[in-house]
């Protein structure tokens, strides 16, 4: 009989708990009933696609190929407002004058699916891909990353969280 009391190398860490952990209680992000996504082109005019955002109150919206529909980047609303304000871009512009690119050579990405836990959710955005940089969105996919299904944001975790019964 083994008497040693070590705990195993080889056992998964446990993932960091934060006071909202015990509130998710299984549930995964389709609890969180995000919105359907909403893409941009990047030959869409910058007023146009502030307009869709607000009708939609959305705070990101995605950018996808004209031709392959492949997830380029994303816009990012508050910081298109300072973009504007500033003089950086015009509404006049088109949406790939402002939107941020996703990195893909050398880059891993974490994929967040409809089955993904809150859990893991609320890691991706406190730690992001490689646990330095926090992130405050998530595109959310089918498995094979071939359909943007949504987003999710932090603010949507934390209001999960608020209506969820103790």
């Amino acid at each position: 009989m083994d008497t040693d009391s070590r705990p195993d190398s080889h056992a998964p860490s446990p993932m960091p708990t934060s006071p909202w952990a015990q509130k998710y209680r299984g549930a995964t992000v389709e609890d969180l009933d995000p919105p359907p996504a909403l893409s941009s082109r990047p030959t869409d005019i910058i007023s146009v696609a502030m307009m869709t955002a607000y009708e939609r109150d959305y705070t990101h919206l995605t950018v996808v190929s004209d031709d392959t529909r492949a997830l380029l980047g994303y816009l990012n609303i508050p910081r298109l407002k300072v973009l504007l304000k500033n003089g950086t871009v015009r509404g006049s512009d088109h949406v790939e004058r402002a939107m941020q690119k996703f990195q893909r050579k050398g880059s891993v990405y974490k994929v967040i699916t409809m089955d993904t836990p809150l859990e893991e959710l609320e890691a991706f955005f406190n730690g992001g891909v490689n646990g330095n940089s926090p992130q405050d969105f998530a595109v959310v996919t089918d498995r094979s990353r071939k359909f943007v299904l949504g987003v999710a944001t932090k603010g949507d975790l934390e209001e999960f969280v608020k209506r969820r019964p103790a």
